[in-house]
This record gives structure tokens, sequence and C-alpha cells, in this order.
């Protein structure tokens, strides 16, 4: 409940009242009392909580304004007080607590704070599920203030030690120092000590940097840095070690001549400096600026004091993560390209985005690889765990993925060999990853995906589709366990289709599954704005509004018009014997290549021919094939089909068979060829022949 039985923190007191009393074990007993109280049964399974006349007048609030959820306490609950109350509740269900209780403060109508206590009884099932909470409100108001006067306490002292304590609990959420900076603004800390605003300035290589400047209009040029021993009052409490209050304007004038008369004009009447101290050590000020005050009490400066010094703790923890945080991300930002290529026939976009602070920077990485013939590799992946160390794995894996693909391996040896690579490396890390290899002339795309999710292809009208890509285990974990054939998925890519590689961390939500997740995506990818930088950043956007805990890597490629490449065009892919999918998907490379080097009335010339040596290849050789469509620049401009083996024995032309067509393939070769030849690659073959096309586009 955000508010008086466990939607909330609570600036203070669990269990104990400032006198030293338990009342969670005399809750009967306090019934009879003369403060107001009321009970609550809250139901932890559906939410509801029931409240009667008396507690909701505990709050001060009537029938019709209470809907049975516990969120609608929450406006009557001083925020601070409320996430500390919320995270009381929350560890007494975790730790097993039978009952917790807590005194906090609300806001009546006339705007009034009231001291409030709760006292709950948590009822769990047979397995320790808390299911179910029964417990008291009452107005301790009554009961503090007497406590506080047997005390010797007055209620402006009791306020402000409360003040401190809420303060304090609530810094510990803070990570980074805007974050400190913005909670001590918005938080009722210098309402509470009647400060109007303040000052902040951290200890940097001997300077003063001031972070948090005061009122607007207050700065004054020339402070943004300070030294130490320069007449100001930050430099004062730092040089000393010492706080330093200033009760009046003339005090003021007379101790910082250089200073004051560029404020005396936004009515400051008081002054608290304080040093802020951590460690023994000095790490900046605080500077508490007040427009109606004149003298600090004992107790009041002891309270800023202790302020202080918790504020120093909280600033010092946040520059350690943010200290940690750009050691990480510049470690990840130093693996990651430096620069992308240019790629003659592709538009394209990169992003990272990490989610995190501190050492939490992940393994999450893109690469572009130019390759030769207008070809291009496009690189994904994401090395498990959240820390330098998946950074710096994240880093020697893109190396040497990219020195793979340059090497002119097809796709899955690059996956493979960049699998086994990782398996042998000394870490326990695996990575998922997908690598395409785009020819950017025809448009034929092979992927090969290790563990990864799926791309997604933005089509020239906007729409979005998830690309079912056939996949492997993720790398390190193939090579573990002897797994490392890695399907190749081909696919063509038109002109003004955009290929969408990501990382998990983008289609990642809270309570949903995978599926949801890429429908989310693609959604929205098709209301994205069609400039790849802009959707580019407009995805990253989405993720940081939706506060996403991991991190994003993005790359976008959009095929642009037909592309013809300089030089000479070439593709090259690896079909194992008994693999009809490699067959088929080698098959479907041939047609796309052929027709988008234009090869015109030859092109099923060249279909059939390419077809027959990778056929005759695999039937009478042990082991795979490697075939190759490159074109020779002339003139005459040629088409070159090799299909290279593993075996030595010469081809030999046959007439056909009885049944007419066992030994046609060489036949075919040499009619429709305009040459044709073999020759000896090493412990193998290569059966070659060219095709003359002039009038290509090639």
């Amino acid at each position: 409940m955000n508010a008086g039985s466990g939607g909330g923190e609570a600036t203070a007191r669990p269990d104990r009242a400032p006198n030293g009393s338990r009342p969670g074990a005399r809750i009967l007993a306090d019934h009879g009392s003369a403060f107001r109280m009321g009970g609550f049964d809250w139901d932890l399974l559906t939410g509801t909580m029931v409240m009667d006349d008396a507690a909701l007048d505990v709050f001060d609030m009537d029938r019709d304004e209470y809907d049975g959820r516990p969120e609608s306490l929450g406006p009557r609950v001083l925020p601070d007080e409320g996430r500390q109350l919320d995270t009381l509740v929350a560890q007494a269900l975790k730790d097993g607590s039978e009952e917790y209780g807590a005194y906090f403060r609300i806001r009546r109508r006339d705007g009034s704070h009231q001291w409030t206590h709760t006292q709950g009884i948590v009822h769990r099932d047979d397995t320790g599920r808390p299911v179910r909470i029964i417990g008291i409100l009452r107005d301790a108001t009554h009961e503090l203030t007497e406590s506080a006067a047997r005390l010797g306490l007055d209620e402006g002292r009791r306020r402000r030690a409360g003040v401190v304590e809420g303060t304090t609990a609530a810094l510990a959420y803070a990570r980074t120092v805007q974050d400190v900076i913005d909670l001590l603004n918005d938080s009722h800390a210098l309402e509470h000590f009647g400060a109007a605003s303040l000052v902040v300035g951290l200890l940097e290589g001997g300077r003063i940097h001031l972070v948090a400047e005061g009122p607007e209009g207050a700065f004054v040029p020339g402070t943004r840095f300070t030294r130490v021993d320069e007449p100001y009052p930050m430099s004062e409490v730092v040089r000393t070690l010492r706080p330093r209050f200033i009760e009046s304007a003339r005090d003021f004038a007379h101790s910082f001549p250089v200073l004051w008369p560029h404020i005396s004009g936004l009515g400051i009447t008081a002054a608290a400096y304080l040093p802020l101290i951590a460690q023994a050590r000095p790490i900046g000020a605080l500077g508490l600026l007040y427009s109606d005050k004149t003298r600090f009490s004992e107790d009041e400066r002891t309270l800023l004091v202790a302020l202080g010094s918790s504020i120093a703790q909280s600033l010092q923890r946040a520059m350690l993560y943010e200290q940690e945080h750009d050691l990480a991300e510049g470690l990840q930002q130093a693996m990651l390209p430096r620069r992308i290529p240019e790629v003659p026939g592709a538009q394209t976009a990169v992003r990272y985005r990490s989610a995190r602070l501190g050492r939490d920077v992940g393994g999450d990485w893109y690469d572009l690889i130019a390759l030769p013939g207008g070809r291009v590799g496009c690189v994904i992946g994401d090395v498990q765990g959240h820390d330098t160390h998946a950074a710096a794995v994240m880093g020697q894996l893109r190396i040497v993925l990219r020195a793979y693909a340059a090497e002119g391996h097809p796709p899955a040896t690059v996956m493979a060999r960049a699998s086994v690579f990782l398996h042998e490396l000394d870490t326990e890390r695996f990575a998922t990853c997908t690598y395409a290899e785009v020819d950017l002339a025809t448009g034929v795309v092979q992927v090969v995906r290790a563990g990864h999710v799926d791309p997604l292809v933005r089509e020239i009208d906007g729409g979005c589709r998830r690309l079912p890509v056939g996949g492997g285990l993720p790398l390190g974990l193939s090579a573990e366990f002897g797994r490392l054939d890695y399907p190749v998925t081909t696919l063509e890519l038109d002109p003004g289709q955009t290929l969408m590689l990501y990382t998990d961390g983008l289609v990642e939500k809270p309570g949903a599954d995978l599926d949801e997740g890429l429908q989310w995506l693609s959604s929205l990818v098709r209301r994205g704005p069609a400039d790849l930088q802009h959707l580019a950043d407009h995805l990253c956007d989405v993720v940081a509004e939706r506060g996403g805990e991991d991190d994003v890597a993005i790359l976008l490629l959009r095929r642009q018009g037909t592309y013809h490449p300089q030089g000479t065009g070439r593709f090259q892919q690896h079909v194992a014997q008994n693999d009809p999918e490699a067959l088929s998907s080698a098959r479907h490379m041939i047609r796309a290549a052929v027709r988008a080097w234009g090869a015109g009335e030859r092109a099923d010339e060249i279909e059939l021919v390419a077809d027959e040596l990778m056929t005759n290849a695999l039937m009478h050789t042990d082991g795979g094939a490697i075939v190759t469509l490159r074109i020779l620049t002339g003139p005459p401009r040629r088409l070159r089909v090799e299909v290279e083996d593993r075996s030595s024995a010469l081809p030999r032309r046959r007439e056909a068979g009885e049944a007419g067509v066992s030994g046609r393939g060489l036949l075919l070769v040499d009619r429709l060829s305009d040459a044709w030849g073999v020759e000896s690659r090493g412990g193998g073959k290569c059966v070659w022949c060219e095709f003359t096309v002039e009038h290509g586009t090639c």
C-alpha cells in the first residue's frame, strides 16, 4: 500500500516509537486508547485492500474517494516516506517476517502533516508464500508529541531529524551525481530545512567544479571552476574541512566580498556551507541558501552536518559508479569498429546503446565488412554477461570473425571457425551471433545464425516481416558439443528493402515472451521513419524510454537500386554431400547471379551447365564441392563457372547410356559453353567453363 500499511517507504522508525515502545505486540490493547484507529485487510493475490471507516478517517479520506486499491492512498503519503514504507513491507514479505510496523507522515486536506502508525500481520499459505496482511492504522501524532516532550525534543528538531533520515534513505537509490542533485532538489529536504536552494561543487584535479548552481539567475560567471585557494565559501570549507554558517547578509558581504555583489539581489539572508567528506578526504562542498532565516540553532547545525555526511557518501558512490561506467563503456567502444566503411550500393546505419551503469556493460557488437566483388558481410552478436570481461571477449571475437570473413570463407565456415576460437579461449562465456553475406549486385543474401534472434526485413512500403533463419548452437557451445554444421539460409534482398540485425535487448520486455517482443518490434519499425539514421535513433529512443535492462546493438542495411560493382563480380558457396538444402541454396544463388549480371538469353544455359557440374562432383567424388561464379573483364566479357572438389581423378566425356541420361554432363558443358577445362587444385581439381556475355550489365 502506498501509504499506511505497506506500499511505500517510511521515514522512519520501523517497529519502535521514539519513546522506545513496541506497539506491534499490543494491537488489541491499543484499540481502546484515545487515538483514532482503524483496520485493514489486504489481499496480496488480488491486490485489493478493505479498509473500515475508522481507517479511512485516519487518512482523512471519504469512502467514495477510496477505490479498494492501496495505490489510491499514495497521494496522502509524503513521497520519500512512501518509498521507505514500500521497502519495509517488501522486506517483511521477502524475509519471512510475521509482522511489521512503522511510523510515517501523511498530508491532510488542510495541508498539515499527521504522524501515523501502521502495524501489519502477514499471513502465508502452506508453501510460505505471503497471501494476506491484516493490520491497523492509527493517528500517532499525540503519541509522538508526548514522546518528544518527554525526551526534550521540540517539533522542529524531530521534524528535521526525520528529514535527514528520509533523505538518507532516498539517497540509497541514487546512482549518478545528477540523481543525487535531482533528489535533493525534488525532495522535501530543502522545504523542511527552510532553504530556498542549494549549490554543490565537486573537487576535480585541485579545482571545485560547480555541478548545481542554486536558484535561477544565481550563477556567477567565472565560478564554474574555481581554485581551492580562492575567496569563495565552498573553497573555504574544502580547505578547512569545517562547516561555515552565515547568519546575515552583512556577514555574507563581509566574509566573501568577491562573491556577494553578484548574488546580493537574490534576497539571501543566511547560508550554510558544508564540506563533503568521504573516507576522511574532501570530495566537494554543499551550500544551502536561505531567504527568511537569520540564525542556526545547535540542533540545526548538528543535523545539517549529518545531512552533509550522508550526501557526501552518496556522491562518492555515484562518482565511483560513473567512473566504472566510463571505464567499461570506453573499453567496449574501443572494441567496436572505429569506422563503418562506405558500402557502394547500400545505405547503412549502426547503433550501440548501453542500458546500465557501473561495470554492467555487455558484450553486444556490430560489424560491417567490405568483401571483394561488391559483397558486404554484416555481423551482429552478443557475448554472455554484463561486465568488462564480456566486452573484452567481444573484442577478440569480433576481430577473428572479421578475419575469417575477409579470408573468403563461406558464411557457415566463418561461423564454425569463430565458435572453435571462442571455445579455445580461456573463458566460460558463449556468444550468440548472426552473420549475413550480402551481394549488392544481385541482392542474394546468405545468412547463418548461431543462437541469435531472427533478422527482420523492412519492405519498400514500410511493412516489416520476420525472416525465419535456420540456426545452430551459440558460438563456443557448438564447438564444445561438436555441432559445427551451421545451415545457410539464402534469400534475395530487392532494391529498397532493408535488412535489420539487432541484439535481444531490443525485443526483451518484462513479462513478455520473445514472439511478443518481435511483434512489438515489427510494429515499431512499420511506424518508424523511413530514413535509416532516423529509424536507428528512433529504436534506441524507444528502448531508453521503456527502461531497457540490456544493451542494444543495431545494424541496418538497405539495398539501393541495381548496383554494378567495379571490376569482377564473384560468388562462392560450399555444397556438402547429402545436403539437399545446400544444393538448393547454391542453385538459387546461381540463378540470382546470372540474372543480375545480365546474362540475357544465355542465363538458362549457364544455370543448366552449373547445375550439371555440381551434380557431377557430388555424385562421383567423396566430400562436397565449392561452386564459384565470377565475371572476367574483356573484351569480351565472360562469366566463368568453377566447381572444385577433392578428387584428383579427371572427368571423362562419355556417350549417353541406354536411358539417354547418364553420361550427358560433360557433353552439355562442351555443347553449351564457349570454353571449358580442368585444373589441378592441390589434392583435388577444378572443372571450369566460360560463357561470353558481351551485352550483360556486369
